[in-house]
């Protein structure tokens, strides 16, 4: 009998978009399917030129934005996350420090990226945790088992540094050329190389047609 082969679908996200969060569970069942592999492609949307400081009319829209993601999708967004993340004084809107984790766990633990990036969300918009604080973030991986990944995070050198950046231009290219412009989104290269962008409107509805979607677009 021959088996079907691998479809590799790349998910362009970055860890502090809420709507990305809100596609965790999909994100989460996709990599369960039998010959369908997650690829991760963080873009740095909000890291470098895309960071801001956390002041009261940002925290005020985001909560906003996150209300309506959780009313929509189920995800929770607690008290202490509000508390906590959009009420802290000095606060910052940075993912770069999250994203050279995740470079850091795509080097020393591929196949845990996913598990670490839901970790990460988790203790963000959950436990009211700073996930743009490299302690944290540090203190998050080991939790889940990823020792080294943490040790990189807390005390990044030169080559991840490098490597992230190589990452996040490559997913900004990716955007590009498939003419999208925000997070998250899903595409799937299809026969000869075409990529196809199913969108992230993909990731919120019926699993199984979210699975469809994904092998159409590869046939």
């Amino acid at each position: 009998m021959t088996s079907m082969p691998t479809v590799t679908v790349t998910y362009l996200f970055d860890p502090l978009c809420g709507w990305c969060y809100a596609a965790a569970p999909a994100l989460q069942y996709l990599q369960g399917v039998e010959g369908i592999d997650v690829a991760l492609a963080p873009t740095g949307l909000f890291a470098g030129a895309g960071a801001r400081p956390m002041d009261a009319q940002f925290a005020a829209y985001a909560w906003a934005n996150d209300q309506r993601i959780q009313q929509l999708t189920g995800q929770p967004f607690t008290q202490a996350y509000r508390d906590r993340i959009l009420g802290a004084a000095n606060g910052r809107f940075d993912s770069g420090p999250a994203t050279l984790a995740l470079t850091a766990v795509a080097q020393t633990a591929p196949t845990r990226e996913l598990d670490a990036l839901h970790a990460l969300q988790h203790a963000r918009y959950v436990d009211g945790r700073d996930n743009t604080d490299p302690a944290v973030i540090a203190d998050v991986l080991r939790a889940i088992g990823l020792q080294e990944a943490a040790d990189l995070a807390l005390a990044p050198d030169t080559a991840l540094q490098r490597a992230a950046a190589e990452r996040t231009a490559t997913a900004q290219a990716m955007l590009r050329a498939v003419g999208a412009r925000g997070v998250p989104q899903l595409v799937v290269a299809g026969k000869g190389g075409a990529l196809q962008l199913l969108g992230g409107d993909a990731l919120l509805g019926a699993r199984e047609q979210l699975v469809a979607l994904v092998r159409a677009a590869a046939a």
